[in-house]
């Protein structure tokens, strides 16, 4: 099981209140629910925070994850869950030009709302 935590605020800076560590301890609290791993994403508006039980692509499955277009993050995703097509979806998303840089079901939802 994973736990996901996220922040929206239009009228602050989100970056200066990650410095507080507020976000940092909203995702502390679910470590019990993703013990493998955790992540955070912050931009000005909105914040990510990420604990994980790893199963599939144990390695390459952090998240909060970032979809780029050079050097711009167009996407960030956090996600808990499994999408048992994944190696489908993924195969069709290479056949339309996508690279991967990872095996995770994840990036497979990135990549698809990207498309």
């Amino acid at each position: 099981m994973c736990g996901i935590a996220g922040w929206i605020s239009y009228d602050r800076d989100l970056r200066i209140e990650s410095e507080k560590g507020i976000l940092a301890a909203m995702t502390r609290t679910m470590e019990r629910r993703g013990p493998d791993a955790g992540g955070l994403w912050v931009d000005r508006h909105v914040g990510f925070g990420h604990r994980r039980l790893a199963i599939i692509d144990i390695e390459g499955g952090v998240q909060p994850m970032q979809g780029e277009e050079g050097e711009r993050t167009v996407a960030s995703l956090i996600f808990a869950g499994e999408i048992y097509n994944f190696v489908e979806l993924h195969e069709q998303l290479i056949a339309l030009g996508h690279t991967f840089k990872t095996r995770s079901d994840t990036e497979v939802i990135l990549r698809g709302y990207l498309q």
